[in-house]
């Protein structure tokens, strides 16, 4: 399908020996240096990432967590979880006996581990040619000599003034003379580039052992945190192998839980049993469908997914073709079910890097603070943004997914890979929490059923659900938003976009590369 040239857009990006795709130009630049220096698929990922968490600090930061899954050419992929726990000491029964029934985004109790750190070293270890202080190197020069402000990241940034006004060290480090940055301001965070120095000089444990450590933990145990010393020097990510399924000849790679990589999957297996490519891409029809199954794709998340150490149902049995079946039969194609939902996705933010080398290595990794500047709480004198991951766990003791010591959350980065006949054809992802697996699996299905190319796939129209609304975005033709309301919706336009998507797609019989990324954020693909 190829785009009207009368009418605004973006071409997808075509090169042959490399090409990166993420949210910001300075980290695709970064990434496609990487590349061209002699470094793999994986040195340009952790550089573009390591970039984001300082030109993107509300979307991501080192205080945060990192999901990668990598794939090399003949070996079996590869995939990180590298999300943090709550503390050894953690106590469901403590917070109940204050009187807390969800754990709320500005909570203290919502710090987890930061696991970032520990994961980009880890894909450096096992996948890349250069130290971690190498791969650091740009995010140290442009968090020390300053960089530009980028349209979408002010805009962001000046919504959480008040956030940040309620923090001493959020304040002094994100804040300017009061306020956020305006578009093209040079903004320079020396304390986060110390921290990144001191990184790269002595290594990840510098994160979790030492000054550093300590200085988060005096942070958060001031506030009441069960967070202790211990549990960062106890920190380690895990290796984990990907879960899969297959659409329509197209096999589809999420990690494994505690990411809600499973809801993706369970999703594309309920789509799957309606003929999707006799619909109109952009018609009632095809969105009352994807809303429906995403209500539905959500409730087993919502009733199952959680630290894998703790599930009490196996990811075979919820990614079983006959069980997904049983789900689409209770879809109305007519009308919206009002018993189909889930509950309210929160809003939350997230960054995501697609990189291919000229070996085909394809790097897919996703990097978080949770929501906006997370918890909203920096570390004075480090600069460093605190998690609030720990909004996912669930306060209820007969819940997977209850708050407990040593726990990961649920949590919604996911990283994805697609293969065909064997060969990796897609490195994707979509940032935007708990919309991910809706964004997933509408770039699938774009590309799949609808033979869009992956600019086109990102570009599209998306509509997710807040509760019993379902929320649409202003480029959703005026005849499906009527045709939903027909259908029985509730129906309101969001205040935001839903997500951003980042997509490098590996042409293997041409020998190209094609890059697309998201408008809905600063970035753009790049390749040479």
């Amino acid at each position: 399908m190829s785009r009207d040239f009368q009418l605004p857009g973006r071409s997808p990006v075509i090169a042959c020996d490399g090409m990166a795709a993420t949210s910001h130009p300075l980290a695709s630049l970064a990434a496609v240096e990487a590349l061209r220096a002699g470094g793999t698929a994986a040195d340009a990922a952790v550089a573009a990432v390591a970039v984001l968490c300082v030109v993107e600090p509300h979307m991501t930061g080192i205080g945060g967590d990192c999901f990668c899954m990598l794939h090399v050419p003949g070996k079996p992929v590869w995939g990180y979880n590298g999300s943090g726990r709550a503390g050894a000491r953690a106590s469901l029964d403590a917070l109940i006996a204050q009187g807390i029934r969800s754990i709320a985004s500005h909570s203290i109790h919502a710090v987890t581990v930061p696991g970032a750190i520990d994961a980009w070293a880890a894909i450096l270890n096992a996948h890349g040619r250069f130290s971690l202080s190498r791969a650091l190197d740009p995010a140290i020069r442009y968090a020390e000599s300053g960089f530009p402000v980028a349209s979408r990241v002010a805009w962001d940034w000046a919504w959480e003034i008040d956030k940040l006004r309620a923090d001493t060290g959020a304040t002094r480090h994100f804040l300017f003379q009061g306020g956020a940055p305006a578009e093209g301001d040079i903004v320079r965070l020396p304390a986060l580039a110390q921290t990144l120095a001191t990184i790269a000089e002595n290594g990840p444990r510098a994160f979790y052992e030492g000054p550093i450590a300590d200085e988060i933990v005096a942070t958060i145990a001031a506030r009441g945190s069960f967070l202790t010393a211990e549990d960062f020097v106890r920190h380690r990510g895990e290796v984990v192998a990907p879960i899969a399924t297959n659409y329509r000849g197209l096999d589809v790679l999420e990690l494994p839980p505690n990411s809600q990589g499973l809801t993706a999957l369970v999703l594309l297996n309920i789509l799957e049993r309606f003929d999707l490519a006799t619909l109109d891409p952009l018609g009632p029809e095809r969105f009352h469908l994807a809303l429906e199954a995403a209500r539905l794709a959500y409730a087993v998340r919502d009733t199952h997914v959680a630290d894998p150490d703790f599930m009490r149902a196996a990811v075979p049995t919820l990614l079983d073709k006959h069980f997904a079946a049983g789900l689409a039969g209770r879809i109305n194609p007519a009308r919206r079910v009002p018993w189909l939902s889930a509950a309210s996705p929160a809003d939350s933010d997230t960054v995501y890097v697609a990189v291919v080398d000229r070996d085909r290595m394809a790097v897919s990794l996703i990097n978080t603070l949770y929501s906006h500047f997370g918890v909203g709480i920096c570390t004075e004198e480090t600069g460093i943004m605190l998690t609030n991951r720990g909004a996912c766990f669930i306060v209820d003791a007969d819940h997977p997914n209850a708050f407990g010591p040593s726990k990961r959350p649920m949590h919604t980065i996911i990283p994805a890979l697609a293969f065909r006949a064997g060969r990796c054809e897609l490195s994707f992802g979509v940032m935007g929490a708990h919309y991910q697996p809706m964004g997933h699996a509408q770039i699938v299905t774009n590309i799949t059923d609808h033979a869009m190319d992956v600019q086109a796939a990102i570009d599209a129209p998306r509509a997710f659900f807040e509760g019993p609304t379902s929320v649409v975005e202003r480029g959703l033709p005026r005849a499906s938003v009527e045709g939903l309301l027909a259908r029985g919706h509730e129906v309101t336009f969001g205040p935001s976009p839903w997500g951003g998507a980042q997509a490098v797609r590996i042409d293997w019989k041409r020998g190209v590369l094609i890059g697309g990324s998201d408008p809905r954020k600063d970035g753009c693909a790049l390749g040479y």
